[in-house]
C-alpha cells in the first residue's frame, strides 16, 4: 500500500561505511600536521624556543656553530643558561618582540642594579655579566663603549620565566607601555594590584561557585522537562508585557509631547513630535504581528513543549549524555595545546641566521616553508570542527538508538559507548566533511575581520560598511550549516547514508515542518537561554552573598566577573547538549509521523508525551476540517502523507 517516490528510512537496520575518500583525506591533512610539528623540531625550533637565542644566534647552555660574517657567533655556552634583555621594557607591538639586545648570561639579577659600579659588582660576586660579550667585568666603569654595551640602567629585578630560560622584570609596571595597548581602563597599578589581591583572597569562593553553577546546570538538565512549561508561560507573558508596555509608553510620551507642544511652535518641538509618532506606530504594528505570530505559533509550542519532556527522560535513560562536553573540552584543550606548542616552534623555526639591519641574527624561514602555518591555521579550524561534530554525532547515534528502540528494556548497556564505536567503525568520513564545509566558510569570515581590523584607522567608511555586511552574511550562512549538518548527522545515524545524501534527505524533511522547526527554534531557544540566566543570576547571587564578608567593593568586580563567565560558560555547554537532543528528537519525531500511521505493522516509536499531542492535532484537525480551516491543510503533510 506504501508507495513512496522517496527512499525508505530504516531505521538501524544495517549500518555501511560512509564517505571514506573524506576519511583518507582528513588521515592525510593530519599527516601533514604532524609533519610540520616535526619539521619545526628538526630545525631546531624547539632547542631555540625552550633555551632561548641571543642576538648573534647562539643558543643559551650549549656550544654553538660559526655563522659566516656575524661576530660573536659560535661561542660556548654551556653555563650561561639565561637569556637576558639589556632593555627589557622596549617593547615593539606591531611586530610583537623586544626591541633590544638579548644576551646570554649565567644568572639573572635578582635585585635592582643602578649604576654601572653595581653591574660590575654583580658581575665579580656572581660571575654572570650582563654587559655584552666583548666586554671584561673590570672595564665595565673604564670603557667608553660600556654606555653602549652594557644594560640600560637602573637594570630592574628579574626571575627566569619557569621552563623557558628567559629573564624577566619582577615588577609588571615595566610593561605599563605594553599593558597600555591592551587594557587602557586599569591607570594605576594599585588598582590592579588590588583587583588581583581579591581574586587571590577569595579563590576558595570562587572554586566553590563554579562547582556550584556545575551542579545547577545538571540540575536545570534534569528539571526543565517539568519546568517547561512554565518557561513557556513565562516567557509569553514577558513578550506580552514587554511589548504591550513599550507600546503604551511611546504613544502616552507623544500625547504628553502634543499637550506642551502647543506653546512651543518651534521646528526642534514638531520634529521631536514626528518622531515620537513614527516610533509609537512601528511599535503598534510590531505588537500587532507579534500577536498574530503567538496565535499562529500556540499549537506548536505545544510540541515543543512536548519535545523537551521527551529529552527529559532521555537523560535519564542515558545519563552519560551529560558528561559528553566534558569530553569534547578535554580534547578540544589538548589539541589546543598542541597546537600552540608547535605554533610558538613555527615562530623560532628557520635553518638560515639572516643578519637584520642592524647586524643581529634573526631566524627566517626560506621559501615556500613561509607558508606552513597558513595550513596550520586551517588544522585549527578544521579539526577544532571535527572535534565538535563527533560530538554532535555521538549524541545523535545515542538519541536515534533510544527513540527507535521500541522496548526501552532492550537498549544497549551504554547506547553512547555504541554510538561511538558505531562513529569511529563507520561515519567519521562523513564527520570530516561536514566540519570542512564549515571551515570553508569560517576562513573566508576569518580573513574578511582581518581586514576589517586592519582597516580600524583608514576611514573608509564604504569599504568597512561592504566588509561588515559579508562577515554577517558569512555569520548567517555557518549558522545554517551548522544546523543542517546537525540533522545531516542524525540522519546519516539513523540510516547509514553518506554526508549528501542525509543532508538531502533532512532538508526535505525540515522544509515539510518549516513553521514547526521555527516554533522550537525559538521557543526552545528562548527557554534555553532562560535556563542560561537563571543559572548565571543564581550563581552570582550565591557569590554577592559569600563575597559580602570584603567590604572593599571594587574587589567584588573581577572574581563576580570570573564567575559569572565561567557560570555562563557551563549552562552554555550542558544545555547546548540539550538543545542538541531536542533537535534529534525532532527529526526523529517528524520522519516517525511521515511513514508511521498507527496502523498494525506501521506502528509509531514515540514516546506517550509525543503521541498524545499527534491524537490531538489530529483532533484538532477534523475539527478544522469541519470548519474548512487552515489549520487542517497544514498539517497535512505531517500526518497525513502516507495516503496516497
Amino acid at each position: 500500500s506504501h508507495k513512496s517516490s522517496k527512499r525508505e528510512w530504516k531505521p538501524l537496520e544495517d549500518h555501511s561505511c560512509t564517505d571514506v575518500p573524506w576519511l583518507l583525506l582528513f588521515i592525510l591533512f593530519c599527516i601533514g600536521m604532524g609533519f610540520i610539528c616535526g619539521f619545526s623540531i628538526a630545525t631546531g625550533a624547539a632547542a631555540r624556543l625552550l633555551s632561548g637565542y641571543d642576538s648573534y644566534g647562539n643558543i643559551c647552555g650549549q656550544k654553538n656553530v660559526k655563522v659566516e660574517g656575524i661576530v660573536n657567533s659560535g661561542l660556548d655556552l654551556t653555563h650561561k643558561k639565561y637569556v637576558f634583555f639589556l632593555d627589557p621594557c622596549n617593547i615593539d607591538l606591531v611586530h610583537q618582540k623586544i626591541k633590544s639586545i638579548a644576551l646570554c648570561v649565567s644568572a639573572c639579577p635578582r635585585k635592582e642594579l643602578k649604576t654601572l659600579a653595581d653591574i660590575q659588582k654583580f658581575a665579580e660576586t656572581n660571575g654572570s655579566t650582563l654587559c655584552n660579550y666583548e666586554l671584561q667585568p673590570s672595564e665595565y666603569t673604564t670603557d667608553p663603549r660600556a654606555a653602549k654595551l652594557c644594560p640600560k640602567y637602573p637594570v630592574p629585578e628579574s626571575a627566569p620565566i619557569p621552563f623557558f630560560h628567559r629573564c624577566a622584570p619582577v615588577n609588571i609596571s615595566c610593561y605599563a607601555k605594553f599593558a597600555e595597548a591592551l587594557i587602557t581602563f586599569v591607570s594605576d597599578s594599585s588598582v590592579l594590584h588590588r583587583l588581583i589581591s581579591g581574586v587571590m583572597t577569595s579563590k576558595e569562593i570562587i572554586m566553590g561557585l563554579c562547582l556550584l553553577s556545575l551542579v545547577l546546570s545538571m540540575i536545570l538538565m534534569v528539571i526543565i522537562r517539568y519546568i517547561s512549561r512554565v518557561l513557556v508561560w513565562i516567557l509569553t507573558i514577558l513578550v506580552i508585557l514587554g511589548s504591550l508596555g513599550g507600546t503604551g509608553v511611546l504613544w502616552w510620551l507623544y500625547a504628553k509631547q502634543r499637550m506642551s507642544a502647543g506653546a512651543l511652535e518651534t521646528q526642534i518641538a514638531k520634529d521631536n513630535l514626528q518622531a515620537l509618532l513614527i516610533y509609537a506606530i512601528a511599535a503598534t504594528v510590531f505588537t500587532v504581528v507579534l500577536f498574530l505570530i503567538m496565535l499562529i505559533m500556540r499549537k506548536r509550542v505545544a510540541l515543543t513543549i512536548a519535545l523537551f519532556h521527551v529529552a527529559g527522560k532521555v537523560f535519564i535513560h542515558l545519563p552519560l549524555l551529560v558528561f559528553q562536553p566534558f569530553w569534547t573540552f578535554f580534547v578540544l584543550i589538548l589539541f589546543w595545546t598542541y597546537w600552540i606548542t608547535v605554533l610558538l616552534f613555527l615562530g623560532t623555526t628557520g635553518k638560515h641566521p639572516v643578519p637584520n639591519e642592524e647586524g643581529f641574527v634573526e631566524f627566517r624561514m626560506a621559501g615556500p616553508l613561509k607558508y606552513m602555518w597558513w595550513y596550520h591555521v586551517v588544522g585549527l579550524i578544521w579539526i577544532s570542527e571535527f572535534i565538535l561534530a563527533c560530538q554532535q554525532m555521538t549524541v545523535a547515534g545515542a538519541v536515534v538508538t533510544y527513540y527507535f528502540t521500541r522496548e526501552k528494556r532492550n537498549l544497549p548497556f551504554t547506547p553512547i559507548l555504541a554510538s561511538v564505536n558505531r562513529l569511529v567503525c563507520y561515519h567519521l568520513g562523513t564527520v570530516a566533511k561536514g566540519s570542512f564545509i564549515i571551515t570553508l566558510v569560517k576562513i573566508p569570515r576569518m580573513i574578511l575581520m582581518y581586514i576589517h581590523t586592519q582597516l580600524k584607522g583608514k576611514e573608509n567608511a564604504c569599504a568597512r560598511c561592504m566588509l561588515k555586511a559579508c562577515i554577517c552574511c558569512l555569520w548567517c550562512l555557518e549558522k545554517c550549516l551548522t544546523y543542517l549538518n546537525q540533522n545531516a548527522y542524525t540522519a546519516t545515524a539513523i540510516n547509514s547514508t553518506n554526508f549528501c545524501t542525509s543532508a538531502k534527505d533532512a532538508f526535505v524533511i525540515l522544509v515539510e515542518n518549516a513553521l514547526r522547526v521555527a516554533a522550537i527554534n525559538t521557543v526552545g531557544d528562548f527557554m534555553l537561554f532562560l535556563g542560561k540566566v537563571l543559572i548565571v543570576c543564581s550563581t552570582g547571587l550565591a557569590g554577592i552573598m559569600l563575597l559580602n564578608y570584603q567590604r572593599d567593593y571594587t574587589i567584588w568586580v573581577l572574581p563576580l566577573i570570573i564567575v559569572c563567565l565561567f557560570a555562563f560558560l557551563v549552562a552554555h555547554c550542558f544545555l547546548s547538549i540539550y538543545e542538541m537532543v531536542v533537535d534529534v528528537l525532532f527529526l526523529c519525531f517528524a520522519i516517525d509521523t511521515k511513514y508511521n500511521d498507527g496502523s498494525p505493522g506501521r506502528e509509531f516509536y514515540m514516546d506517550k508525551v509525543l503521541m498524545e499531542f499527534v491524537e490531538n492535532s489530529k483532533k484538532s484537525m477534523k475539527e478544522a476540517g469541519r470548519g474548512g480551516g487552515a489549520e487542517g491543510r497544514e498539517l497535512k503533510p505531517m500526518v497525513g502523507a502516507d495516503e496516497e
